[in-house]
């Protein structure tokens, strides 16, 4: 049991860690911290949070566990305060998408405060965004990738997998920093980034299809309605990794394209073949 859970930012991944901690009955007390009253206030009302405060230093002081559930930047910008006013045994995690520049911030800070910090990326969400989307079932069966240091505290570690787990993760995978950019570059980055991508080029191409677009279409460009700020910071935090998906991407598409201009039906079936095979292979 957590005696004081703190969450800084109350949107759609804060919130449903709030409610899913609230109905497990994980916390004893549920701080909330953000920067609108009213959007705090609505999840206070809810009953997901017992305390919420616009005072980062007021909603971190004496929490056992603090959740920095905010967009990439926003968490390396308020990793310092956060380790500047936490306890000793205060246990810092986060939901951010990208984890090697946060992490090696935590690392250069807890080499001056006592920061107790383990990153971790819950693999899910919404395109949707906010408190008024959080749901207490988010993380049921989910993965949640926590990225410990060598330098991390043993106990830091089991309690923020602990936590994970309690609110409904299906399971808690450990990645390094640099391994989780990348795997995270190919799953989901890129992915946002060509859904994004897609929708323009038939805007591009011919506006007037979208009045006849099925079903296919809106499953495979639903991301693309994702927040564009959130989507550019992590775009950004993750250039590098990104950058490298995005070029076997344009290597894959060639590929197709000259199957397609070649006329060669049985390798472009073959092609497509072994592609189905890999995706039905996930599970």
């Amino acid at each position: 049991m957590i005696r004081r859970l703190t969450i800084v930012g109350v949107g759609l991944l804060g919130g449903s860690v709030a409610k899913a901690a609230r109905a497990r009955g994980i916390a004893t007390e549920i701080v909330g911290v953000g920067r609108d009253p009213a959007r705090l206030e609505a999840a206070r009302r809810d009953g997901a949070l017992d305390r919420v405060t616009t005072d980062l230093a007021a909603g971190v002081r004496d929490a056992d566990v603090v959740v920095l559930a905010a967009p990439v930047l926003t968490i390396l910008s308020l990793l310092e305060a956060v380790a500047r006013v936490g306890g000793p045994e205060t246990v810092v995690t986060d939901v951010g998408s990208t984890k090697a520049a946060i992490v090696a911030a935590a690392s250069r800070l807890a080499g001056v405060f006592p920061l107790r910090f383990v990153g971790s990326h819950p693999m899910a969400g919404s395109e949707q965004s906010g408190y008024a989307h959080a749901r207490v079932d988010l993380f049921n069966g989910a993965t949640v990738i926590v990225t410990p240091t060598d330098a991390s505290d043993a106990t830091a570690v089991k309690t923020v997998t602990a936590l994970w787990e309690a609110i409904g993760a299906g399971r808690v995978v450990t990645l390094a920093p640099d391994t989780h950019d990348r795997a995270v570059a190919a799953i989901s980055h890129l992915p946002h980034l060509a859904a994004f991508a897609l929708v323009d080029a038939v805007e591009r191409f011919e506006p007037s299809a979208f009045d006849v677009a099925a079903r296919g279409f809106r499953d495979t460009t639903r991301i693309a309605a994702a927040d564009p700020t959130m989507w550019e910071e992590i775009f950004l935090a993750n250039r590098q990794a990104l950058a490298a998906g995005l070029e076997v991407f344009r290597q894959a598409l060639d590929d197709l394209a000259r199957l397609i201009a070649a006329g060669d039906g049985d390798a472009l079936r073959a092609s497509i073949a072994r592609i189905k095979a890999r995706r039905e292979a996930l599970r």
